[in-house]
């Protein structure tokens, strides 16, 4: 049989997938509710397959590159959740401080894509910083299902301490120019506009299809943004129309991008979620960004 492809799954399947990333369904519900759709020649196993990221053959820039010096590192933060483990990136080859970028994963942990786009980051000309805020409970387990039971166990605020802390320590490093912004996905892209809020010396931030901040919080905002949204992604956009009229009645700086025809999901080249059109041009939009507010 061939391999299935993007066109042969139906918008549903998508829609369950994202409501199971988000612990709207548990694992049985998922699968009961995904058996609907193995009909004809597409099985229960291969569907399941297909929907689950591919780490294995997705990495764009590899741990190794020799590029790049990368490694991981543990920062204190006392807010947070104490000693915290982050894989820090930069190019080999800079003469100078560089702009400074946290990267901010999904609610499962660092897995292997976020490393990645930490990698990316600081091939594009940066310092960049991609803490795991499972840290406390012994770090991302090598599966994005535990890594979602784990990060239910930390409160959501705490966690933000955690990234606060890692602003801090790139802000500082003597590496960094002084200058530092935020890049998150999904419950990162929430992190992004939080640390908006609660961090007056941000220098930029991007949220990619990120919960919005409450109404009061909004006036809190100094840095500019660059916010990225799926078309498809119902579930988070629906906060966007409240969120883009506080920022428009307080006269804050921001863009935002609405992506046609995309889901929740379409940077994360490791499930089929992942567009690519859409992706390229969001994170190449994120780069100019960074270039423009951090160097």
């Amino acid at each position: 049989m061939a391999p299935l492809k993007k066109e042969d799954i139906k918008q549903e399947v998508f829609d369950l997938y994202d409501d199971y990333a988000h612990n709207k369904l548990d694992r049985r519900e998922f699968m009961e509710k995904l058996s609907v759709y193995a009909v004809g020649g597409i099985t229960m196993g291969s569907l399941l397959s297909f929907m689950m990221p591919n780490y294995v053959d997705t990495l764009v820039v590899p741990p190794n590159d020799p590029r790049l010096d990368s490694e991981f590192i543990t920062y204190n933060s006392p807010k947070g959740g104490g000693e915290i483990r982050g894989l820090l990136s930069k190019p080999k080859d800079a003469t100078s401080k560089l702009g400074g970028i946290v990267v901010v994963h999904e609610n499962r942990g660092l897995n292997p894509y976020i490393e990645d786009v930490g990698r990316r980051a600081a091939l594009a000309g940066f310092i960049s910083l991609a803490p795991d805020a499972l840290t406390p409970l012994g770090g991302y387990p090598g599966n994005d299902d535990e890594g979602r039971t784990l990060q239910r166990q930390r409160d959501r605020n705490e966690m933000l301490e955690d990234f606060i802390a890692a602003f801090d320590f790139l802000k500082n490093h003597k590496d960094c120019n002084g200058k530092v912004g935020v890049v998150g996905f999904c419950f990162g892209g929430w992190i992004s506009n939080m640390m908006a809020v609660k961090v007056p010396g941000l220098a930029a931030a991007v949220p990619f299809y990120g919960g919005q901040p409450a109404d009061d919080e909004v006036a809190q905002i100094n840095a500019p943004l660059l916010i990225h949204y799926a078309g498809l992604d119902e579930r988070v956009n629906a906060g966007w129309p409240n969120y883009e009229a506080k920022l428009q009645e307080l006269d804050k700086e921001y863009e935002a991008h609405f992506y046609p025809e995309v889901n929740h999901g379409f940077h994360n080249n490791t499930t089929p979620r992942f567009d690519q059109a859409a992706a390229d041009l969001a994170w190449e939009r994120t780069i100019a960004f960074f270039k423009e507010k951090l160097t």
